[in-house]
């Protein structure tokens, strides 16, 4: 059976990117992600799927984090 990506359960003003990275990385990118300065929260769905949510007012800021993240620890953005 196909897996399904879960939303978290975020509320209206907020923005939600898909990112898949290796499971051991996933402490450090969590650990990065809410450390700077509040701008997202991370959830774990399975593994290395992530869910990482913000506030709309602070989406292209999450997402230069994120180009960065990703070509670091070679992590890949999932369209949603």
């Amino acid at each position: 059976m196909a897996r399904r990506p879960v939303a978290p359960c975020v509320g209206e003003g907020m923005v939600v990117r898909r990112i898949v990275l290796r499971a051991p990385d996933v402490v450090f990118f969590k650990g990065v992600v809410e450390a700077s300065e509040g701008l997202a929260a991370v959830f774990a769905e399975r593994g290395g799927d992530l869910s990482v949510a913000a506030p709309v007012d602070r989406a292209e800021e999450l997402d230069r984090l994120l180009v960065e993240l990703c070509a670091e620890l070679g992590g890949v953005r999932v369209a949603t």
